[in-house]
């Protein structure tokens, strides 16, 4: 008996699996508990990891490496600081760091994520405690955010392999080898998922306000991971709609784009001076990209790998099996298959040719790790494991294939020197557990068994990875401790010293990081970040400064000299807060006005020549100074013990191009023929024999012409002088651009702020960071498009209202119906 053919039962464009033409709507209990367990999945894990590796806060461990501790957390304690109003200076100005710098520009790169002002709610005393709750939380957010993308992509698979695949793209190997220790990054792990999920409204041509507000709030959190989310999400795009038959058509590419261009726009007036800013900073060193070695790169697919130039590429086992698997799921359409494991294979390619890793990378191979693109690989990898499981389980076939794959491409990793034994152990079992609890039999009550299986694969591995991460940065970077009672009695000792404006207060030596004025108060010369301007570091070199990271990270200049030009009345120096001789005010005045100075190659003849007198005396022709004498040492690029006769030894720590040893104090000659005993070592070593009286006369001399008050604000400053003055003011601050001063640009004199004034009583500076009125000029722009879309978008639906309502009714049904 022949039985007539079986009708194809019509998939509605709402509940098809993740490649047909629509999307469905999950249940939004299932939805948010899915979000909610991947949250706590990635909570769960690193807080184990970080309690086995006995690393802070679980333990005695140092947390704080590398910029963690040099940069991250004093940023986030001077935004405390900001918002409690305890911060000299404020969004636009920072008074507190490198004697004056913009801070719009740091706050665009380290500070404007969305979730930073929360450290405000905890005392300042745990901020490290707040940096750490806040990284924790930023990766429960990306493994959320994940979770509810995979949910709205289809809803196939039980709600918990959404939130298990959330849980493993958030705690992916980048994740917890890179991001844990740079949380402005994990602000990209988070916009991955968003920009695709607006890519999801794009392709559907839904939410284009929420669209657009998405955008802005991922590139304003960090615009540099936001970059890579964003061509991350445009290839799951490109994936999404070559997987459907028929759907490749300009328009949705199209309304992306708009999408992301308003969403950018509305982001430009933290973005435009922050890309402006980095022109003018320091240039850093200049890299050619050098790709890894493959059995590198595949060893860092297993868990428990640590490589700082290799792509930390781990994602959880259940991960890669699903996605090996993918390609012989027959029962997967041919089309979908293909594309997202294309695409997967192309985007990890991409990593290794220099072109692309350019383009990941903003067209400029960074300073440190080179695979800073490689969660936008883990996201793209757990989104195609979805897409099998979105079709249902894998059968057993697809499954010992992908098996065989991954032994594949762990045994190519063996020949690499990361892949240690724990690591292979902990990957076979990983694919031991996984490929046992997806061959279960199909039923209700082995999907419990199955889920525990995974889950503790995914939660073993992350947790492994995540210790091991932990003791293996302890070992290649620098360290830090983490803030306490010692931090907290220095921050105490210079708040007492503090006399802002009327002086300043150098954190002084020897400093905790690289920005102890953040950290610790006061207004000193430190200062490190991405955006240390270039002005400013060929001032403090040209006086005797030091500095490393190769000139970015500056370093506090002890000199009698140089603090009476900055006006430095009180500073940290051996334990505790010594009161220097009288600084100058902020603001001095040179007459007659001329031709600012140029300095030389001689630190000592700088200060003198910002000074206006001499100061310094040479040493005799035996080298000694004269009896009474204070005796500098400037040898740059010297590394080792320093001494004046059987005086203490000083340190010096030079040697470019990453490194330069800072002038430093000998002590007074105290005896004829006593001579400075100086490290071997290339480049110049000279001794200068500061004589105080002289200072004390220089100083003096220009305090009877400057300003009597000065009232530094957070974008400017007001100065009042005794009489009328003529020639040239000098700021003791460094020129950097975005001043005007009497609604002039201002000029600079030997690297300090300056203007000329004629008969002048007053002098009123400005600043306006350089790209602000330009970034606002384009939100408004953007605002303007927003609202024009948006308007047309109101008459185009009351012009469908209006021709359905007076249409019959039987029409009106036709019209619904095609509309589901």
């Amino acid at each position: 008996m022949r039985t007539a053919p079986r009708t194809p039962q019509r998939t509605s464009a709402r509940t098809g699996p993740l490649g047909t033409t629509g999307t469905p709507t999950a249940p939004r209990r299932s939805t948010a508990a899915a979000s909610a367990l991947a949250g706590l999945l990635a909570v769960a894990a690193v807080c184990a990891g970080d309690a086995v590796a006995r690393i802070f806060p679980f333990g005695p461990r140092h947390r704080s490496v590398n910029d963690l501790g040099n940069q991250f957390v004093p940023f986030h304690a001077h935004l405390w600081d900001l918002l409690h109003g305890r911060a000299d200076g404020g969004l636009l100005l920072d008074w507190g760091a490198g004697w004056g710098t913009s801070f719009l520009p740091d706050y665009g790169t380290y500070l404007s994520s969305p979730l930073a002002p929360l450290v405000a709610l905890v005392p300042r005393a745990d901020i490290e405690y707040a940096v750490y709750a806040l990284t924790v939380l930023k990766t429960a957010l990306a493994a959320a955010a994940t979770a509810f993308l995979l949910r709205r992509l289809s809803t196939a698979p039980a709600w918990w392999w959404p939130a298990l695949l959330g849980a493993a793209y958030a705690l992916c190997g980048w994740s917890l080898a890179e991001g844990t220790y740079n949380p402005m990054w994990l602000d990209g792990l988070i916009a991955f998922p968003l920009l695709c999920l607006v890519a999801e409204w794009s392709r559907e041509g839904v939410r284009p306000l929420l669209s657009v507000l998405t955008v802005t709030v991922c590139w304003t959190a960090n615009f540099y991971t936001a970059c890579m989310a964003t061509l991350g999400a445009a290839l799951f795009l490109l994936a999404r709609l070559a997987a459907t038959p028929g759907a490749l058509c300009a328009r949705v590419p199209l309304r992306a784009a708009v999408t992301t261009a308003l969403g950018v726009g509305l982001a430009a007036p933290v973005l435009a001076p922050v890309l402006l800013s980095t022109r003018q900073a320091y240039p850093g060193v200049v890299r050619d990209f050098r790709a890894a070695g493959a059995t590198d790169v595949l060893a860092r697919l297993l868990p428990g790998t640590y490589g700082f130039s290799t792509p930390a590429v781990f994602v959880a086992t259940p991960v890669l099996l699903l996605v090996a698997a993918l390609a012989f799921r027959r029962d997967v359409p041919g089309r979908e298959r293909w594309v997202w494991t294309g695409l997967v294979l192309a985007v990890a390619a991409s990593f290794q040719w220099g072109p692309t890793h350019l383009v990941w990378h903003l067209f400029a191979t960074p300073n440190g790790s080179p695979y800073r693109q490689t969660f936008v690989l883990a996201g793209l990898l757990v989104i195609a494991a979805h897409t099998g499981l979105a079709h249902g389980p894998a059968g057993r076939r697809p499954l010992a294939a992908g098996g065989a794959v991954v032994l594949a491409l762990t045994a190519a990793a063996l020949p690499s020197t990361l892949a240690t034994r724990p690591a292979l152990l902990l990957g076979l079992a990983g694919l031991a557990a996984t490929a046992g609890a997806l061959a279960l039999p199909r039923r209700r009550r082995y999907a419990v068994l199955a889920a525990l299986l995974v889950t503790g694969t995914l939660l073993g591995q992350a947790a492994a990875t995540t210790a091991y991460a932990d003791h293996a940065r302890l070992a290649h970077l620098d360290d830090y401790p983490p803030y306490g009672p010692g931090h907290e009695r220095r921050a105490a000792a210079l708040a007492a010293a503090d006399g802002w404006p009327a002086h300043r207060t150098d954190s002084g030596l020897p400093r905790v990081a690289g920005n102890d004025p953040l950290l610790l108060g006061g207004q000193g010369a430190a200062y490190y970040s991405s955006h240390t301007p270039a002005v400013l570091t060929e001032l403090l070199t040209a006086l005797g400064g030091g500095w490393t990271s190769r000139g970015r990270n500056l370093q506090s200049l002890d000199n009698p000299v140089v603090d009476a030009l900055f006006g430095v009345g009180a500073r940290w120096r051996d334990g505790e807060v010594v009161r220097t001789e009288a600084p100058l005010p902020l603001v001095t005045l040179r007459a007659p006005a001329g031709p600012p100075p140029a300095f030389g190659p001689s630190p000592f003849r700088n200060q003198e020549l910002l000074l206006g007198t001499p100061v310094y005396t040479a040493p005799s022709a035996s080298g000694a100074c004269p009896v009474g004498t204070e005796v500098f040492l400037w040898a740059p690029e010297r590394t080792g013990p320093a001494r004046l006769g059987a005086g203490a030894a000083v340190r010096l720590l030079g040697g470019g191009p990453k490194r330069r040893a800072a002038m430093t104090s000998l002590g007074v000659q105290a005896a004829p023929g006593a001579r400075p005993e100086v490290p071997d070592g290339r480049g110049p070593a000279e001794v200068g024999c500061l004589d105080r009286t002289r200072l004390r006369t220089a100083v003096g001399a220009l305090r009877a012409s400057a300003a009597v008050t000065v009232a530094p604000t957070a974008t400017g400053l007001t100065a009042r002088f005794p009489e009328p003055v003529t020639g040239t003011a000098v700021v003791a601050a460094p020129a950097i651009p975005g001043w005007s001063c009497g609604g002039r640009t201002a000029e600079p004199y030997a690297g300090l702020l300056a203007v000329p004034v004629t008969g002048a009583t007053t002098l009123s500076c400005s600043f306006r960071p350089p790209g602000l009125l330009p970034g606002l000029a384009v939100a408004g722009a953007a605002v303007l498009a927003l609202a024009g879309l948006a308007s047309r978008a109101r008459r185009d639906q009351r012009r469908r209202d209006r021709r359905s309502s007076s249409s019959p009714p039987a029409a009106q049904s036709a019209a619904s119906a095609a509309a589901a």
